[in-house]
């Protein structure tokens, strides 16, 4: 059981934005805006380090997100969590204590790969012509989003939405993307009002038509053409 500042037990703590139950004093935020599940906190008290998970909570825990990809994967993002839990062998429960929402499930099974694209937009902060890497970033992301089937959809509709897991995740992924959009703006390639919101709500567009289009592998290369056309800077 962990406590409050004031010492008093806390099983949990109900988000007044979001209104999900959110436990408070047993994890550390992490830069996805879900709790590090790698530690817990010896109390809640700023400064105090933190201790690793018990090692049957570190095996739940790893247990749920590996069936979480494999069935995020054959299923879609809507999958079954309790199908997910049982697979893990685990109760649903269990599965709520690690992850208390859908989104804060699929932040963490996507949190390697958004570490990934913000990686390589570093890669690509230095290239020659910055239009060219923005570009190459922005079909990763469009490569990333469509990757599982209800990704986009869940990306489009949580994008503004500061009390989804999912949304926060991709905090650091829109900061990164910023930089590179910013190169290829001050170079004249894109439009100066172009946001980073703007992209990336149309690479998951661009996901998402590709999703329900399978069989036209090339429609979401087109699609992408036609975008950074009226993207570019004109006079």
């Amino acid at each position: 059981m962990s406590y409050d500042v004031t010492g008093a037990p806390v099983m949990g703590r109900r988000d007044t934005a979001s209104g999900v139950l959110r436990r408070t004093g047993d994890g550390i935020l992490d830069t996805c805006g879900g709790f590090r599940e790698d530690c817990v906190m010896a109390t809640s008290t700023a400064g105090t380090p933190a201790r690793p998970m018990r090692a049957d909570a570190r095996r739940n825990y790893d247990r749920l997100l590996t069936e979480a990809r494999t069935a995020f994967a054959e299923h879609g993002t809507t999958a079954s969590l309790e199908d997910v839990a049982r697979c893990a062998g685990v109760g649903i429960g269990t599965l709520y204590r690690h992850f208390p929402t859908r989104h804060a499930l699929m932040s963490a099974v996507f949190q390697e790969a958004v570490a990934d694209l913000i990686a390589r937009s570093r890669e690509l902060a230095g290239t020659e012509r910055p239009c060219d890497g923005l570009v190459e970033w922005l079909g990763a992301i469009i490569t990333h989003a469509g990757e599982y089937r209800g990704l986009a959809q869940a990306l489009m509709s949580t994008c503004r939405d500061e009390t989804s897991a999912l949304s926060r995740c991709n905090v650091p992924l829109r900061e990164a993307g910023s930089v590179l959009l910013a190169r290829a703006q001050a170079g004249g390639a894109v439009r100066a009002d172009v946001s980073i919101d703007d992209l990336m709500q149309l690479t998951n567009a661009i996901a998402l038509a590709a999703e329900q289009s399978p069989g036209d592998p090339e429609l979401a290369g087109r699609l992408l053409t036609l975008t950074l056309q009226g993207l570019r800077a004109t006079g």
